[in-house]
């Protein structure tokens, strides 16, 4: 399941939704149950270059592999990761990612 996604380009498992948790500070019982689903909501809140640096930074790739990837300097980088976290701790995010959020 999910094996054609950015995620799975850096990491073996899929282990998302434990990163989501952490990052987005919630219990894992809160996020929505499907992966699928919770992976689509986890798109849709991030621009495609933030999952990127999302998936390889969870993957904890190399700082260097990340900013020759992305063309950023030191700088650059600490910046894209501060803002793509800052985004993940956001109320209008989080709540996206909880269980009661999805009309059954």
């Amino acid at each position: 399941m999910l094996d054609n996604t950015v995620w799975r380009q850096y990491n073996e498992e899929n282990n998302f939704r434990q990163m989501c948790a952490r990052f987005c500070k919630m219990d894992i019982v809160d996020l929505i149950e499907n992966d699928k689903v919770l992976y689509g909501v986890l798109k849709a809140k991030l621009t495609k270059k933030e999952l990127k640096l999302f998936a390889m930074d969870s993957a904890q790739l190399d700082n260097q592999e990340m900013k020759s990837t992305f063309s950023y300097n030191d700088e650059e980088l600490e910046k894209a990761k501060f803002k793509l976290y800052k985004k993940l701790k956001q109320d209008k995010v989080r709540l996206d990612f909880r269980a009661s959020s999805i009309q059954e």
